[in-house]
């Protein structure tokens, strides 16, 4: 794709990590919030994007990657 530049941050609350939203910014943007947004509409938890599969690698991994920030977990920082 020869572009490297991008960005996915997920919101989610502090008590019950419930995802509240999402910016996605970058290549396939609108491919990728697809994710997030099945997350929203099954209330799904940060956590639960965490442990799910994400192909490596896919520019999906970035969705995974911003699950576990929320967590300060991030493996790619």
């Amino acid at each position: 794709m020869e572009e490297r530049d991008g960005l996915v941050k997920i919101i989610a609350d502090a008590k019950t990590d419930r995802i509240l939203g999402a910016h996605i910014v970058g290549p396939r943007a609108s491919d990728l919030i697809a994710e997030v947004a099945t997350a929203m509409e099954l209330n799904a938890s940060a956590e639960d994007i965490a442990r799910s599969v994400h192909a490596h690698p896919t520019l999906p991994e970035a969705v995974r990657e911003a699950a576990l920030a929320v967590a300060k977990r991030a493996i790619n920082v």
